[in-house]
Formats: structure tokens, C-alpha cells, sequence
């Protein structure tokens, strides 16, 4: 049925078609709540947040002390307002305590009332890996080497300290900022021009700072474009 939604979590869940005015609880109670999510875990609360239906569009709030996580890495807190849930996929991450992660998983029917089908025997997609010239793939990896050390606290290097680096690494690549930047603004152009969100200052807003930068670098990180192996560009020949 269209707008029906399902949910999952690790200790189960629901599937309930779209009635005006329901509302679904989740949380650490399950004698309080419809979908049961971190019962072990103090750090979630008895009722961490719900789904209400209106018509046949659902609404995510969240009423937890702590922020539900949403795609992209948005934040939606208790006290701002409820955010509808697009048809189709969307999983929600609940902070828990010792750094646990728990996963709410819902499924929005479409018009065509069902879910996509299980298709456990075919064969596996391959990711979009984007094509990168020499020098883009150097000033990237530059840009990005902590995010490929698979460091928690991530951030891109600054242009300069890639330039820096680079002009170290190849005296003759005639490496400056000003060409770190231009390589990377011109695969960010090329990435957006294809469809992929976040890489345009009028999408990710003032300030801008590195947001742009990061947002590329997890993309081609995402699509297997750039990997751990890259590092190798950087090393020096001894």
C-alpha cells in the first residue's frame, strides 16, 4: 500500500499502513514503545522519538535527549521540528553509550504500494568509480591523506599544505596552491555536473570553509574512486 511504513531494527520490527493521526514510538521500552531499539543501552531513551502520519505522509521527531542522525549526517534534535520521511529508504542512527551505534531502518512505500524485490543471486553492482587525471588523483590524495589513514577526527589538509607537500614530492610538477585548488574545483565541477549533491557553494551555504572539499573527498572515497593504496603517491622514493 502507498505511504505504508516499515521498520527494523535489530531487535525486529513493524510494518503498519498510513492512517491519519497514528503514531509509532521507538525507544529503549518495549512495553512503551511500537519498535524496540538499544533495550540494553541507558544512553537511549524509554521513548526516543516517532513516526505520526498525516494523510499518507510520516513525520520523524525525535523527543531522545540525545539527536537522531539522519542521512548526510544531519542532526535532528528534540526540540526542533519534525521533518517528513522521504518514499523509499531512510536509516536513522542513535547514539548509544561506549561509542555504540544503533540502526533504525525505514521504508516508505512508493505509489506502487511495495518494496523493492530480493534479488539475493544477482550479481553485485559495481560503484560509479569516477575517472581522475594524474595530477587531480595527486592533489585529491594530498588533500584527502587522512581521511585514506582512516583517521576519526578527519579534515581535509589546507591547499597550501598540499602544495607544500606535493612541490616537495615533484620539484618540477610546478605544484602551488593556486593549482591544488583549480584541480580540485575543476573534479568537484565535473562530479556536480553528474549529479552528485553537495559539491556547489550555493547547496552547502556560508560559511563554506572545507565543506566542499569534504564533501568531495567522501565521495570519492565512497565510490572506491580513491583507496588506502593511494597513500603510495605520496611516498618518497629513497
Amino acid at each position: 500500500m502507498a505511504g505504508a511504513v516499515g521498520t527494523l531494527s535489530v531487535a525486529g520490527g513493524i510494518t503498519v499502513a498510513p492512517r491519519d493521526g497514528l503514531v509509532l514510538r521507538f525507544g529503549r521500552n518495549r512495553g512503551e514503545v511500537d519498535i524496540c531499539v538499544g533495550e540494553d543501552d541507558l544512553r537511549i531513551s524509554r521513548v526516543h522519538g516517532t513516526l505520526t502520519c498525516r494523510g499518507e505522509q510520516w513525520w520523524l521527531e525525535c523527543s531522545g535527549r540525545t539527536p537522531i542522525r539522519l542521512p548526510h549526517s544531519v542532526l535532528l534534535h528534540h526540540d526542533a521540528e519534525p521533518v517528513p520521511l522521504p518514499t523509499g529508504y531512510t536509516p536513522l542512527q542513535l547514539g548509544g553509550s561506549r561509542g555504540r551505534e544503533h540502526l533504525l531502518e525505514l521504508y516508505v512505500a512508493g505509489a506502487t504500494g511495495g518494496r523493492p524485490p530480493v534479488r539475493p543471486a544477482d550479481e553485485t553492482e559495481k560503484p560509479r568509480r569516477w575517472r581522475l587525471t594524474p595530477d587531480e588523483r595527486l592533489a585529491v590524495v594530498a588533500l584527502g591523506q587522512r581521511y585514506l589513514m582512516n583517521d576519526p577526527y578527519a579534515q581535509p589538509q589546507s591547499r597550501q599544505q598540499a602544495a607544500a607537500e606535493l612541490a616537495e614530492l615533484d620539484p618540477d610538477g610546478r605544484w602551488t596552491h593556486k593549482k591544488v585548488e583549480h584541480l580540485a574545483a575543476g573534479v568537484r565541477r565535473r562530479l556536480s555536473q553528474s549529479g552528485v549533491p553537495g559539491l556547489r557553494m550555493d547547496e552547502v551555504g556560508d560559511p563554506v570553509g572545507l565543506t566542499l572539499v569534504a564533501n568531495l573527498l567522501r565521495e570519492l572515497m565512497n565510490s572506491a574512486t580513491l583507496g588506502a593504496q593511494d597513500l603510495e603517491l605520496l611516498e618518497r622514493e629513497s
